[in-house]
């Protein structure tokens, strides 16, 4: 966080409002991240081009290990998997890394393929859901969800607009992988899921796409999104004979601390609930896709919960969009 709030000070000495976006990025609540090459080179811009190259170069220099972490903690080989569920917001590919990891991790030529490329930080919730529905469909199934983003890619050093600024102290990169099996595992069983978009706010969160690549807009709207999807939260958890306020367990996208401390208060809900989401934010900044993962991880390293509690997954994007799912925490090989 110092050095993010010192490079902002001499980069930007004469910005009207430096004040006022040193004050935002020293409110995120973030204080350390990780990015894919050091500062000096991520201040540069070498062309879009380039850093699409690095992007692709990096993820798979990266991604393989963490998929292996996954599959060894799911007791899987890549064989058992029948489907890769790929999501990034911060590089393009095509075909997909998908196709290349399936070459290279000797995954079974018959894995299937879904790469989402365009829920932004939604997609880790997505993600979550779409396995639960290929889970739902192919019962003796596994998927595969990987979530590789480097933020830190998309860098734009002609943006100068506060929410610019905010976004390059609040943004950080990050790969997270996850496991779901059809049958069996120690974990979240999934029951439902949902999807609910805010009407009219499709140019909240977007990007603009010029030739020097992806240039981040962000709504100062946005940090007040949770007053109206904390009713979609609770509408989704009532469909299930849940009440949302009353939960074991929330693993949620922490895009802020506003986000955070928002649900809090419309859910009716003890911000210790949410202290997974805050820790990935802190630790690492906003990671986009990979939140939800990691949030996810940090309860599987806290010892879980109880058999049969109850939880939410949720994640938040462009759309404005909520991924929700619910399900109950299983300890063992239980169907």
């Amino acid at each position: 966080m110092e050095e993010t709030l010192e490079l902002a000070r001499s980069h930007h000495a004469d910005h009207p409002q430096l004040p006022l976006a040193l004050r935002l990025i020293e409110n995120t609540g973030v204080r350390t991240r990780h990015i894919v090459q050091p500062i000096e080179e991520t201040l540069k811009h070498p062309g879009f081009e380039e850093r699409n190259k690095l992007y692709e170069q990096e993820a798979k220099a990266r991604v393989p290990a963490v998929i292996q972490r996954a599959l060894d903690d799911a007791g899987l080989l890549t064989t058992d998997i029948d489907v890769i569920i790929y999501v990034s917001c911060t590089g393009f590919m095509m075909p997909s890394l998908t196709a290349w990891l399936i070459n290279e991790l000797d995954f079974d030529p018959t894995t299937r393929q879904i790469p989402i490329a365009q829920l932004g930080c939604a997609a880790g919730g997505a993600a979550i859901n779409r396995a639960h529905d290929f889970c739902t469909a192919y019962p003796d199934a596994n998927a595969l969800i990987v979530a590789c983003e480097f933020c830190s890619l998309c860098y734009q050093p002609t943006d100068l607009g506060v929410g610019s600024l905010l976004s390059n102290g609040l943004f950080g990169d990050g790969i997270a992988a996850a496991v779901v099996r059809g049958t069996g595992g120690t974990g979240v069983r999934l029951e439902r899921n949902g999807s609910y978009l805010i009407p009219k706010t499709e140019d909240w969160i977007a990007y603009d796409v010029r030739a020097t690549g992806f240039h981040f807009l962000l709504d100062k709207r946005v940090p007040a999104t949770m007053e109206p999807l904390a009713p979609a939260l609770k509408d989704l958890a009532g469909l299930h004979g849940w009440d949302a306020s009353d939960l074991d367990f929330y693993v949620i996208h922490a895009g802020g601390p506003r986000i955070l401390d928002d649900l809090s208060k419309f859910l009716k809900v003890e911000p210790h609930a949410f202290r997974f989401s805050r820790a990935t934010l802190t630790e690492y900044g906003n990671i986009a896709s990979a939140v939800v993962l990691d949030a996810l991880r940090r309860l599987f390293d806290d010892g879980g919960v109880d058999e049969r509690a109850r939880g939410l997954l949720a994640g938040f994007g462009p759309g404005i969009t909520a991924e929700m799912s619910l399900g109950r925490w299983q300890i063992g090989d239980g169907a």
